[in-house]
């Protein structure tokens, strides 16, 4: 029956083909009998009989839509337009002899010419009448019967009415007259009837205006339809006239003697089935496996459609409809691509305006279609990861299509009230989606951890399903969420994560509590994976803008976890410490390559220091106390590694004692590796913008403090093996002559200098390249100190040289800036160094002068370590003297066995050369106190200018009386008499009044005050050697009290 339904629609085919459409009976008879499959001697019987068949009965269906710039015949500048349209069959179409003047056909003025046959009065059709306007609008449907689609044709008037008269009454009533003759008597009798409305009377002088007209030959109208505008056209030559009408015109069938015709199958039912027929047709011819088929139609097929549609006068809202249908069915079967079903849904919606128009049973049908692919959706939404892999970039594209097919599906309400889903949309993809996922989540319990294994082996398969919920929500959230919230305004990450959460949390529990009681090192590691994929899972619900306030069945699973974790700690601490000792043991104290400069073990102890810290921020241990223990041993752990290591590396460097410099520089790096490592991960271990917890800081500084120090060992032994050579260029210029420039004296040691310290540097870190120039510059200025040391009574040139060699020392390593920084060369050794070269140059009495200045200059170690004497200087002028009062002592040492002392005070001035004439004097000893009160007043005649000089100072030395032994040094104090009251000027009036008495703190000769005394010893002159002898039996004093 179907196939004699498309024969039927080939064979009598009606109206102007389209230029994509096939106008070949032939091929479109031969592309049906490929559809059906049908044997060439059955598909010829078939095509004789429909030849044989009655043809279908014709319609031409048209809707006048509106007219526009229509002439104005009224005075007030508009018209009252309406239409008359009707088919003129053949006899009566128009002719145009060229001896007559050129006149068209109209319905108001008939011409009597013979041989024309009367035109019936039911082919007659008017509008109504819109009044003053020049662009009236209709829409306004007419269907009138063909005899012969070749040759009939529509003929349309527009006219102005100038009266009241109801035309559409008068062709009313004219329809039912009968037997008139002629074309002009016939229109004649229409204006009469409308002049007297449809009664019979006198003829009146109002007649309407001719506006325009149309004449389109019925063949000529396309098989689709059409729907256009058309010029008006004048009716002679004589004619003015102007606009443009719109018309949709459709060539239909109203009886077809076909079986299914006969039947009372609908053109809608038969089309349905075509069209199924066809899209199976097509799909397995040009795509048979693809998903991907956009139902792109043949020529053939889509015009063997066009053909059926028309003349089964189906709408363009039935067409969309059918295509829908027959599409989405097709997809459930053969999967199409889901932009043509969306652009189906979209031809769906531009006509669904018209959705009243449809008969019942064809909206339920569409209710139907819509069911039945909503299911399909919500099956294939069920099975998400299967069906659309989100690494597959394709598949995501299906998916999004495919929610917004489901979201258009929920747009259109038949009349029927019957929708598309049960539930409304959202809750019934929610539900789906939370179907699929227990499923997936029970499948993969099954296959990975299924309840009936032992604790241990379900724990690893635990691990496994946490890690694959992990990537299913991480997915979920960056692939699919979007689209599902963007779309359908569905959360599908809340809806998964809290479902999938909640179960991963309570297996975890139900495990936890199995294996409670039997936790042991292999339990703890994979109980730590498990923890920290758990905690990735919550973090990635707090990491989620708009998730705050909603309790986690994750919120307090860290728990149960705790003491693992800190089982777990010990054995990292175990595995790291094994771990190194191997990367030791194998280790050739080698760079690992050419832009290293450490060896492959430092490597090793780094990457342990950041896996370490790495899995420490993955812990995020939420309970801040618990964390901050585990903080502190795991931070202990490292230290103990870290040293660990340095033991390890030194042992090795130990079991060679000839190791060589390349070796030591590459230990050297090893350490500050290391020791830049762990540093930054025990920082890493404390809170990213906050200060280190105090367990934290304190084992921090312990560390550095431990590798900054084992560096310096490393640092030293390298040192030591320049020792010689070092010495060995300061000897030689020592013993340079006088007669030679002292560039060509330094040069030598500076070349030496510049070899070594280029090989350091290509071997050394930058670090450690500093701390090895720091080590070689103190090695140098010791070396020069012991040259001078060691040389007495030498020529000025001798220090000169020296002097002259410091500071190209100084500039050496320097480097304009590149080296070691000049507040740094300048500061410690060299300061005693640069001291002592200047005293080598200066007579004995300048030295002697050095040591009271500094003396001066000497500040007590620690405040009041020996305790503190209280004195009152100040110079009486009208006698030229000095006055010197010592007052008390306090705090002093106990030296002697009863813990106390018998203190006394020697009084002198100071230099000796200044004061010449004057001799030390003594107070009276105080027996057995640490508080003594003097209360002396002692006398010294001294000129004032002696008192003015700069290193003018008078010396207190504080000694412990022994009976039987010789006497205690307890102290000393200096005062620069410059300062004293009466010194600097005279008073006025004369008189001096003494001052306010001065507390001195008492302290020990230090080393820069020795090296003055080291220059005298060197010196042969009598002075010299009188002054170091009696300082000489002070020291000896100091040293018995020792």
């Amino acid at each position: 029956m179907l196939y004699e339904e498309a024969l039927y629609t080939v064979i009598h085919r009606a109206g102007m083909m389209g230029p994509e459409q096939v106008d070949d009976e032939e091929a479109l008879l031969a592309y049906l009998c490929q559809v059906f499959g049908t044997s060439p001697k059955e598909h010829a019987e078939a095509v004789e009989r429909v030849r044989k068949a009655q043809a279908p009965t014709y319609a031409l269906k048209v809707s006048v839509m509106r007219a526009k710039n229509l002439l104005a015949k009224d005075p007030n500048g508009f018209s009252d337009p309406y239409c008359m349209l009707g088919i003129l069959p053949a006899a009566s179409t128009p002719r145009e002899p060229a001896e007559q003047k050129q006149q068209r056909f109209g319905f108001r003025k008939g011409s009597r010419r013979g041989g024309r046959a009367p035109l019936p009065a039911k082919c007659i059709r008017v509008t109504e009448v819109k009044r003053s306007t020049l662009n009236p609008v209709w829409e306004e449907h007419f269907l009138f019967e063909i005899e012969d689609v070749g040759t009939d044709q529509l003929h349309l008037d527009i006219w102005d009415h100038d009266d009241d008269v109801s035309l559409v009454e008068a062709c009313r009533k004219l329809n039912e007259v009968i037997g008139l003759k002629g074309v002009g008597r016939y229109f004649k009798q229409i204006v009469k009837s409308a002049r007297a409305n449809g009664a019979a009377g006198p003829s009146e002088d109002h007649t309407d205006d001719f506006l325009g007209c149309l004449n389109l030959p019925v063949r000529d109208v396309p098989v689709a339809g059409v729907d256009r505008w058309f010029r008006l056209e004048p009716r002679s030559s004589a004619s003015c006239v102007q606009g443009d009408c719109q018309l949709a015109l459709k060539l239909v069938t109203t009886q077809r003697a076909t079986s299914m015709g006969r039947c009372g199958r609908s053109g809608f039912a038969s089309y349905l089935l075509l069209l199924g027929r066809l899209l199976q047709f097509e799909h397995r011819t040009h795509q048979p496996d693809a998903s991907s088929w956009h139902g792109e139609l043949s020529g053939l097929a889509a015009t063997l459609l066009c053909l059926h549609g028309a003349q089964g006068d189906l709408s363009p809202l039935q067409l969309a409809l059918l295509h829908w249908q027959v599409g989405s069915r097709h997809h459930q079967t053969c999967s199409l691509d889901y932009s043509y079903l969306l652009g189906l849904l979209g031809d769906l919606e531009a006509h669904w305006e018209d959705a009243a128009s449809l008969p019942r049973e064809q909206e339920e049908s569409l209710a139907d279609s819509f069911s039945a692919f909503s299911e399909f959706g919500l099956r294939l939404l069920r099975q998400l990861r299967d069906y659309f892999p989100a690494t597959n970039s394709t598949a995501v594209q299906r998916l999004e299509l495919l929610l917004r097919c489901l979201c258009k599906l929920q747009q259109f309400r038949p009349r029927s009230e019957t929708c598309a889903f049960g539930t409304g949309l959202h809750a019934d993809v929610a539900a789906a989606l939370k179907s699929g996922n227990l499923h997936w989540y029970d499948g993969l319990l099954d296959a990975k951890s299924p309840r009936g294994q032992p604790g241990l082996q379900r724990l690893s398969g635990l691990v496994e399903l946490a890690d694959a919920v992990y990537e299913d929500l991480q997915t979920c959230r960056g692939v699919y969420s979007s689209l599902f919230r963007s779309i359908l305004q569905v959360d599908l990450f809340a809806l998964t994560f809290l479902q999938l959460e909640g179960l991963v949390a309570e297996e975890a529990r139900v495990l936890m509590e199995e294996l409670g009681p039997s936790l042991g090192p292999e339990a703890a590691t994979g109980l730590l994976e498990l923890y920290l994929t758990l905690a990735d899972i919550q973090r990635l619900w707090s990491s989620s803008p708009g998730r705050d306030g909603h309790a986690l069945a994750l919120a307090s699973i860290h728990a149960p976890f705790l003491p693992a974790v800190k089982l777990w700690l010990q054995e990292l601490r175990d595995q790291a410490k094994w771990r190194l000792q191997g990367a030791v043991d194998v280790d050739t104290l080698e760079p690992v390559d050419a832009a290293s400069k450490h060896s492959s073990s430092a490597a090793t102890a780094a990457l342990c220091f950041s896996h370490i810290q790495e899995l420490w921020v993955l812990l995020a241990w939420p309970d801040p106390p618990q964390a901050q223990g585990l903080c502190t041993q795991l931070s202990q752990d490292m230290c103990e590694v870290a040293l660990l290591y340095s033991e390890l590396l030194r042992g090795k460097v130990d079991a060679r004692p000839g190791a060589t410099s390349e070796a030591l520089c590459v230990v050297l790096n090893d350490v500050e590796l290391v020791r830049k490592a762990a540093g930054q991960a025990l920082r890493g271990l404390g809170e990213p913008e906050g200060a280190l917890p105090r367990a934290l800081l304190s084992c921090s500084q312990a560390l550095e403090e431990d590798l900054q120090r084992e560096a310096r060992t490393v640092t030293a032994h390298l040192t030591s093996k320049m020792v010689g050579d070092v010495r060995k260029y300061v000897q030689h210029i020592s013993l340079s002559p006088d007669s030679i420039h002292n560039d060509e004296a330094v040069a030598p040691l500076l070349k030496h200098l510049d070899e070594k310290l280029a090989l350091l540097s290509a071997a050394l870190a930058k670090e450690n390249l500093s701390r090895m120039l720091e080590a070689l510059w103190e090695l140098l200025l010791q070396a020069i100190l012991q040259a001078l040391g060691a040389h007495h009574d030498v020529s000025a040139a001798f220090y000169g040289r020296f002097h002259f060699t410091l500071e190209a020392l100084v500039n050496f390593f320097h480097a304009e800036g590149q080296g070691l920084p000049l507040e740094s060369l300048r500061d410690g050794s060299y300061k005693r160094l640069e001291e002592e070269l200047r005293l080598h140059r200066c007579s004995t009495r300048e030295c002697i002068e050095q040591f009271y200045l500094d003396k001066l200059k000497q500040r007590a170690l620690e405040q009041h370590r020996f305790g503190r004497l209280s004195v009152r200087c100040y110079y009486e002028a009208a006698e030229q003297r000095l006055a010197v009062e010592v007052l008390r002592a306090a705090d002093l040492l106990p030296l002697d066995a009863n813990g106390l002392s018998d203190p006394f005070v020697i009084v002198e001035l100071g230099p000796p050369h200044l004061f010449p004439l004057v001799r030390s004097q003594r107070t009276q000893v105080k027996a057995r106190t640490l508080q003594p009160v003097f209360d002396e007043l002692f006398h010294f005649s001294v000129p004032a200018e002696a008192c003015r000089r700069r290193a003018a100072c008078a010396l207190f030395t504080v000694m412990d009386h022994d009976w039987l032994s010789a006497n205690d040094f307890a102290g000393e104090a200096a005062l620069g008499l410059a300062s004293v009251s009466g010194v600097a000027r005279a008073p006025a009036g004369g008189a001096t009044r003494p001052g306010e008495p001065i507390t001195l703190p008492l302290r020990r000769p230090r080393a820069q005050v020795r090296s003055a005394l080291r220059m005298l010893e060197g010196r042969t002159s009598r002075e010299a050697q009188e002054f170091v002898k009696k300082l000489k039996e002070l020291e000896k004093c100091m040293e018995a009290d020792n």
